[in-house]
């Protein structure tokens, strides 16, 4: 106890902080040993995804104090770089973006000010804006680096900082151990060179450029015809989509209300991530409101808090909310096949985790298709891409302009092709079922566990390392990979992947299992894809049974594998 008060009075005394001080001095005050040891038992670890971690005092959690050394570590590494000396415009120019979470606008202020104090130029976007808003500034301006402050989909109480280099794509090894070395290296707060002024805070004109660049997604001359209901989960997305909806000549989407202002509080739901159970239903009975009072909705999107991701529903009679949530698999086949028709040419891409579907879409397109990790990352620095997806909603259209997932331009994507369908008398669900009896019916599922113990996922990897499984729901692991060795293709990272061969008598192909740690949030998930053939439109009812069957038996198998 007497050396974590000690270690908490010193962060006090350099914490600019006056809120997280007084938060601090009074779990001091009270000798609160579980908290303070919460709080000062290490460091927030700066990686690939930056930082993200519940707001409060001390060193693991996300605060200014934390931050000013993010930024100072940064602007060190970009210095080493040369990203200081004096070029045409001056030295290295960083964007800095925040959406509206709590402190985020403080924690953009105070990279600004580091990173000018470090001899390099800043810029502040305007307001709180999409991250695919910042993605695209980085790109636009010619900026050597992009921070934005954001933690996504993450609970209320939680903030991050993610970080892209020069291009405007995030951070990859080395890059990262590069940076979290230089943040380790910053010494007491004092001594970091933070000025009151000395960088600037863009006009609207960048969001203009942005809203311009969106258009680039579209065809002109297609329909347009579409009722689309639109949910910002009280984030960032509604002006940004909306504004794009109305310049490419769609009706302006009907919000959801109490959905539609940014709310650091995120009252209406559990999680703000489209994906979690109930996160939608205030979005599924706006469509059905407005479809009672003046006819069919077609669409219902919806973005997460930053607006870097795009769900998408479709009317489903048999649910019984009247709608189905697609999965980001559906969405990405989707897609692709749209971009197929409009003649994209270059590479499409999609990491391991994500249906196999893509691959054999761009194979009859006759299309370069590659598989990188999970995250846009990596993803980004395919060659030649020109396409790419991740299951996790994550989608990009327009490699030109946001070099990132992007949840604006993927929504104006899906709105123009379900437009398409529309005058043709069919559906994104029609389109769908004709995708599974062309290459097969890709059903694809998750088994994700929260924990309060990262421990615990350690303990079921080192398990399922040391005694993997031979079989699952009666099909034969033909390869067990461990991707933490990393091959010709891959680099390592922590994860394994099991290839099972099929079984005719239960109509499957193949399947597919991928376990790994959520990079985001304190969450193991196993991912799970089946492969039936469909013979003819008549036999999908059958096959979506035997694929059902067979992905409920794999997750049954896969966490006795596991001890789940």
């Amino acid at each position: 106890m007497t050396e974590l008060v000690a270690r908490a009075r010193a962060w006090h005394a350099e914490d600019p902080d006056p809120e997280t001080r007084e938060e601090l001095a009074k779990l001091v005050e009270v000798e609160d040993a579980a908290e303070l040891a919460a709080r000062f038992s290490g460091t927030l670890q700066f990686g690939t995804a930056g930082l993200r971690g519940e707001l409060g005092a001390g060193p693991m959690r996300m605060n200014r104090s934390v931050v000013i050394r993010a930024a100072a570590g940064l602007a060190a590494y970009l210095r080493d770089q040369g990203a200081a000396e004096e070029g045409p415009e001056g030295p290295g120019l960083v964007v800095v973006g925040y959406d509206a979470r709590y402190k985020s606008h403080d924690f953009a202020c105070e990279t600004a000010s580091v990173m000018t104090g470090a001899g390099l130029r800043a810029v502040l976007l305007p307001r709180p804006l999409p991250t695919p808003v910042l993605a695209f500034a980085i790109r636009r301006l010619g900026a050597v680096a992009g921070v934005m402050v954001t933690a996504s989909h993450n609970p209320p109480r939680d903030n991050g900082y993610k970080v892209y280099l020069g291009g405007g794509s995030q951070i990859v090894p080395p890059a990262d151990a590069e940076i979290a070395a230089r943040i380790d290296a910053v010494g007491p707060l004092a001594d970091v060179p933070r000025p009151a002024e000395g960088w600037e805070v863009l006009g609207e004109e960048i969001v203009e450029s942005y809203l311009a660049r969106t258009g680039a997604v579209l065809t002109e001359g297609m329909p347009r015809d579409l009722r689309v209901v639109h949910t910002a989960l009280h984030g960032v997305g509604s002006d940004t989509l909306l504004a794009a909806f109305r310049r490419a000549g769609f009706p302006e989407p009907v919000p959801v209300r109490r959905q539609a202002d940014p709310d650091p509080d995120f009252p209406t739901v559990s999680f703000p991530n489209p994906e979690e159970p109930g996160a939608m239903d205030l979005a599924f009975g706006t469509a059905r409101e407005t479809a009672a009072a003046s006819g069919p909705v077609d669409l219902v999107l919806a973005n997460d808090p930053d607006a870097d991701r795009c769900a998408v529903a479709v009317p489903d009679p048999a649910a019984d909310s009247g709608w189905r949530m697609l999965r980001g698999d559906d969405v990405g086949a989707l897609l692709a096949t749209h971009l197929v028709h409009k003649r994209a040419r270059g590479t499409f891409a999609t990491s391991i985790v994500s249906s196999s579907l893509l691959s054999r879409i761009a194979h009859a397109a006759d299309l370069p298709y590659e598989e990188t990790l999970t995250g846009f990352k990596w993803l980004a620095r395919v060659d030649g891409m020109r396409y790419a997806y991740e299951e996790a909603l994550g989608y990009c259209v327009d490699p030109e302009g946001v070099l990132d997932k992007d949840g604006i331009t993927a929504a104006l994507l899906v709105a123009e092709l379900a437009a398409e369908l529309k005058q043709a008398d069919r559906s994104l669900s029609d389109l769908l079922d004709d995708l599974a009896v062309e290459h097969g019916l890709h059903a694809t599922d998750q088994l994700s566990v929260r924990v309060d113990d990262l421990s615990r996922i350690a303990s079921v990897m080192e398990r399922l390392r040391s005694a993997p499984p031979t079989s699952l729901a009666h099909l034969s692991v033909v390869s067990a990979e461990d991707l933490s060795e990393g091959s010709d293709r891959l680099p390592p990272t922590d994860g394994l992947r099991y290839h099972l061969g099929g079984d005719p008598e239960a109509g499957v192909e193949k399947a597919r299992v991928v376990v790994r740690p959520s990079g985001t949030e304190p969450k193991l998930k196993c991912y799970l894809e089946v492969v039936v053939p469909v013979r003819d439109q008549a036999a999908l009812a059958e096959s979506r049974t035997a694929a059902e069957t067979v992905l409920a038996a794999l997750k049954a198998d896969l966490a006795v594998a596991a001890g789940l």
